[in-house]
């Protein structure tokens, strides 16, 4: 006897994602209105490094808007986008009472909104959560698409799971206090974004990229604003990485490898700024960019303080090897997103964006750099 579980689902998982200055206000607003449904209760996840600047004052202000909430602090930098910090978040947050009448706030950069959405989906089954990205990097990347994950010693975001945030909050006034390397990393993902998506974005930061490091207010809103319109029509039209998506994972296959290999010596934006480098050239030795925009590229990263070549300490025969934890292997086999020139993306038939590389190719490329 065979019985049939039919169960078909409409979900609705828009969001909107608020731009500008000082937003802890509006973040408050939404919350009273009902942003969480009906959470009754707050769990604030944030980092070492974000605690006393942002994650404090906010909690102050939940406080006196009368809103119950519990701070969890995780010491910054990639290594903590662990299942074991995972589990330490889940723990506090069931020590502290915590139960699916409550709803998560990220308040950090990459590493806090990829695991704290993580664990959003995950506890009691799911709760809602919210981003206040405060990081060019995380407003550029991690806060926006619903890709949540943690890190194993054998790969990076494999495990982890598409789950949308209820808002996402870009604070621009919070980039004030990123130190100078930190708004490097963030470029290199908006320069990714100009590379596979948006030529008028790469063109006004070829004019403009200077003053992102001094925080100039109509650059910053400029290029969160595109930021968020690359990846919004990418998602769009595949939110769960069918085929198109791949395509926001330009420069990551090299970039991701590099980062785990220098025991995150390197940035997440230095690694992926090494990575674009890297498909760029192999992309010129297969005809899909010229030499010219090859070195606009370059030139482009080199003004951002990123790196273009890869680090004397890293050894390039184990790079090579690395690269096979990605996730966009398929059958043992590497596959590459390449640029069409910049500002486009090789498409090659159907929703296919990957193309299977030889490991000699890659390796080649890797020599000269």
């Amino acid at each position: 006897m065979v019985f049939n579980c039919e169960l078909k689902r409409v979900v609705d998982d828009s969001y909107d994602i608020e731009i500008g200055r000082n937003l802890y206000d509006s973040l408050i607003n939404d919350l009273k209105s009902g942003l969480c449904g009906k959470a009754s209760r707050f769990a604030v996840v944030t980092d070492s490094n974000v605690e006393g600047l942002y994650a404090l004052p906010l909690m102050e202000k939940l406080a006196v808007a009368g809103l119950k909430a519990d701070m969890i602090t995780v010491p910054a930098g990639e290594k903590s986008k662990t299942r074991e910090m995972k589990a330490f978040v889940e723990d506090k947050m069931l020590a502290l009472g915590c139960r699916r009448d409550c709803a998560v706030i990220a308040v950090g950069g990459g590493v806090v909104t990829d695991l704290a959405g993580f664990v959003a989906g995950t506890f009691g089954r799911g709760v809602p959560f919210v981003n206040y990205a405060t990081t060019l990097l995380s407003a550029a990347d991690a806060s926006v698409g619903g890709k949540t994950a943690v890190d194993t010693p054998l790969a990076t975001n494999l495990i982890g799971m598409f789950n949308q945030p209820k808002k996402v909050y870009i604070d621009i006034d919070t980039w004030k206090t990123l130190p100078e390397r930190e708004i490097a990393s963030g470029l290199a993902e908006t320069v990714k974004h100009g590379c596979l998506g948006d030529r008028e974005l790469f063109e006004y930061l070829e004019k403009n990229i200077e003053k992102v490091f001094y925080c100039d207010g109509e650059v910053c809103e400029y290029i969160s604003n595109h930021n968020c319109e690359v990846k919004y029509n990418v998602v769009m039209q595949d939110e769960r990485e069918s085929g198109l998506r791949e395509i926001l994972n330009l420069g990551h296959t090299v970039g991701r490898a590099a980062e785990t290999l220098s025991d995150y010596r390197l940035t997440h934006g230095e690694a992926v700024s090494i990575g674009l480098i890297a498909q760029a050239r192999l992309g010129l030795e297969k005809g899909f960019i010229t030499a010219e925009e090859v070195s606009r590229i370059e030139a482009l990263l080199k003004r951002a303080k990123l790196p273009v070549s890869i680090p004397d300490y890293m050894d390039k025969g184990a790079l090579a090897d690395k690269l096979y934890t990605d996730k966009k292997v398929r059958n043992g086999r590497l596959r590459f997103v390449f640029e069409d020139g910049i500002g486009k993306m090789k498409c090659f038939g159907g929703n296919n964006y990957g193309l299977e590389v030889e490991k000699s190719e890659i390796a080649a490329v890797l020599e000269e750099m």
